[in-house]
């Protein structure tokens, strides 16, 4: 990318005021810099628009579909008005269900506990383990790591045409890696599981905050995601598609709220009458701030425009990749290849380096905070560093000792509230930190390494 080009996308599309991007941090080496926050893909901050959203809104809080005051009344439109933003956002279908839950992998578990009987589920090892772990009680294939876009669709394939023709079955997989970045061929693999009767659900969990996701144009049954990934605060997530699964299971939770009617019968137990609508799986009093905050994430991301979002992304990957390539003891990971388009998701190892002491010196001595260890993706960055992908590891820090050779990576993410100062600190500070080494002692305490005190 040019210049002249660079300086267009930042006139374009300045990055998003977020929370926390004034904060100051302590040096171990003296002094106080500005944090520069690059772990969105395990947490990204709080858009301030979202917060000035929820402050506006927290004096009028009520408890929603319970009450015929004023408050309640408002909660409960605001909450139901949350629902049609968020399902216009993923451009869903007419009859489809949006149901608010937790999280990712809230989503992924209930709708795992609405499979049919006898369901086959086919998932790739290089899932998140979100979308890889819930599907306990079905029939699970897990499928290698492909190597291109294209043999990730044959191996789906063939996978598929040796199945069960009659029995139902499920395709769960990522649209971009929490661990490469890289963007997954969603809409072909789509295909591909309808022609062989599946159906597919889409983790967008790394891929919503990044690029636009429409479950018709890409053709997929559900799709799940969290509000925390999403510039939204912690505690909300979402799962948007068709409804016939979820009004046939029977509720996530039992509890008010699922149920529409319930009645004594005469040996003394109760009958119950569920909803058929999202309420089914949304039994207790709503996290309604959760729902409204997601719900004014979209409407911000909308607003800015992807267009100007990714292309100034793209910038900021470009500037990373480049820097990075300057290092030759710095092996960037990848599925696909270096043209691979992806989003700000970089994992990279050092030559020398535990990944555990890179990352905590990052922190200490530059004030970076990026992410070290498996990413709650094992089997992915095992197969990546070249060993056994069934090897077991902790989703933390590895146990190694700094200077120690460790199976784990190092993982540096950012996206639309990210300043070019930001990504520019981290690269210097990469490139220092492999020339000079490290300059305080680090030790291994509860699994993590820290600076050494004293």
């Amino acid at each position: 990318m040019s210049v002249s080009t660079a300086a267009a996308v930042r006139t374009v599309c300045a990055q998003l005021p977020v929370l926390g991007r004034d904060v100051t941090v302590p040096l171990v080496t003296g002094g106080e810099v500005t944090y520069a926050a690059l772990d969105y893909a395990a947490s990204a901050p709080a858009l301030q628009r979202v917060w000035d959203d929820v402050a506006a809104y927290a004096p009028y809080y009520g408890s929603v579909h319970r009450g015929a005051g004023y408050l309640s009344q408002l909660s409960t439109d605001l909450f139901e008005n949350a629902r049609r933003t968020v399902t216009d956002f993923l451009d869903c279908r007419p009859d489809d269900q949006l149901v608010f839950t937790r999280s990712t992998t809230d989503s992924l578990n209930l709708l795992a506990r609405a499979l049919p009987a006898g369901c086959q589920v086919f998932v790739f090892e290089t899932e998140h383990h979100a979308s890889l772990l819930p599907w306990r009680d079905a029939r699970v294939t897990c499928l290698d790591a492909p190597r291109t876009p294209e043999q990730a669709v044959e191996t789906l394939e063939r996978a598929l045409a040796g199945r069960d023709p009659h029995g139902p079955a499920l395709v769960c997989v990522t649209g971009a890696s929490n661990v490469t970045g890289e963007l997954w061929p969603v809409r072909e693999l789509a295909a591909a599981a309808h022609a062989h009767g599946a159906r597919i659900v889409l983790d967008a969990a790394q891929l919503a905050p990044h690029h636009p996701v429409s479950v018709r144009d890409l053709d997929v049954d559900w799709v799940a995601f969290s509000g925390h990934k999403l510039y939204a605060p912690f505690g909300a997530g979402v799962l948007a598609g068709r409804a016939d699964w979820l009004t046939a299971a029977d509720p996530y939770l039992a509890g008010g709220g699922a149920s529409r009617k319930v009645t004594r019968r005469e040996d003394g137990g109760v009958d119950v009458e569920w909803h058929e609508s999202a309420a089914r799986h949304e039994a207790g009093s709503p996290n309604v701030i959760g729902a409204y905050s997601i719900a004014s994430a979209c409407k911000a991301l909308t607003e800015a425009g992807f267009d100007a979002l990714v292309a100034r992304e793209e910038y900021l990957i470009a500037k990373v990749r480049a820097g990075l390539a300057e290092v030759p003891q710095v092996k960037v990971l990848s599925l696909f290849g270096d043209d691979a388009p992806r989003v700000g998701v970089i994992s990279f190892v050092v030559e020398g380096w535990n990944s555990s002491h890179f990352a905590a010196a990052l922190s200490a001595e530059y004030g970076i905070g990026v992410r070290d260890g498996l990413f709650c993706a094992h089997p992915l960055v095992r197969t990546l560093l070249g060993g056994d992908p069934q090897t077991q590891g902790e989703c933390g820090a590895p146990e190694a000792a700094p200077g120690e050779k460790s199976l784990n990576a190092i993982r540096v993410s950012f996206g639309a509230g990210t300043p070019d100062e930001h990504v520019e600190r981290f690269v210097d500070a990469v490139r220092e930190l492999v020339r000079d080494g490290a300059r305080w002692q680090y030790r291994t305490q509860d699994g993590r390494c820290v600076p050494a005190v004293g």
